[in-house]
């Protein structure tokens, strides 16, 4: 499957004919896509326009006419109602990573190896992201699956998205945090955090983070949108996803 992908996308790209892709990426991808769509634009001469947010609001502004080719979603569910609304291509939608949460913070040794910082009275503020978010889903259920939602609700700092909820932790708003391990991971092959300490959530204790892109109707005839899909199949694009701690189906 990864040997035809290279393929397809080498056989989509034609120097005289580059085109540009506007891709709306799921705020938690942003590192791994920047890398991705640089080396995309290098091997291929399509040029990539990059937009990080919310999918909740991407999805709002797609039905609504925004012209992104791409959509880099950070669950199943909303590509599959871009899909069922003609507003994307049903069979273009593909998993191209499996995110991981991870519970944070910006300053070391705050966070233990095993969570149990969430437990402990001194930490006031506790950052998750928006109820409609994945990430935020997923925070929800870690901390009902530890029996701790009741007790921790009135310190929850909601953010719209995870780069909003990254951003309170970071700057100190809350203590702790519920993140994508993208956000915090090191990349490349160091295998570390950039700062802070970090629990990296078991992954019993919440449903999968199945991450789906898919091609919207806009870009069905942009060669260079169905370039870059491809190209997100192949080892060069995996091998920078792997790195910032995501895994595949």
């Amino acid at each position: 499957m990864r040997f035809f992908a290279s393929f397809l996308y080498l056989f989509l790209v034609n120097p005289s004919y580059a085109h540009e892709v506007q891709v709306a990426v799921s705020a938690n991808f942003s590192a791994p896509m920047k890398q991705i769509s640089a080396a995309f634009q290098q091997a291929t001469g399509h040029k990539v326009a990059l937009s990080f947010g919310a999918t909740a609001k991407f999805y709002a502004q797609i039905k609504n006419g925004a012209p992104f080719d791409i959509l880099l979603a950070a669950d199943q569910t909303t590509p599959e109602q871009l899909a069922r609304a003609h507003l994307a291509i049903a069979d273009s939608q593909f998993t191209y990573a499996i995110g991981k949460l991870v519970l944070w913070s910006a300053t070391a040794n705050r966070v233990d190896s095993q969570g149990a910082v969430l437990r402990k009275e001194d930490v006031e503020h506790i950052a998750l992201a928006s109820p409609q978010a994945p990430y935020g889903v997923a925070a929800r259920q870690t901390l009902m699956a530890l029996n701790l939602w009741d007790a921790l609700s009135p310190k929850i700092v909601q953010g719209e998205s995870i780069g909003q909820t990254y951003s309170f932790v970071a700057s100190g708003n809350a203590e702790i945090g519920f993140v994508a391990l993208s956000q915090v991971w090191q990349g490349g092959m160091n295998n570390q955090f950039k700062s802070g300490s970090a629990w990296i959530v078991p992954e019993n204790l919440y449903a999968p983070l199945r991450q789906d892109a898919i091609l919207l109707k806009s870009g069905a005839d942009n060669p260079g949108a169905r370039a870059l899909l491809a190209y997100l199949k192949s080892d060069t694009a995996r091998k920078i996803i792997r790195s910032y701690g995501y895994t595949f189906l």
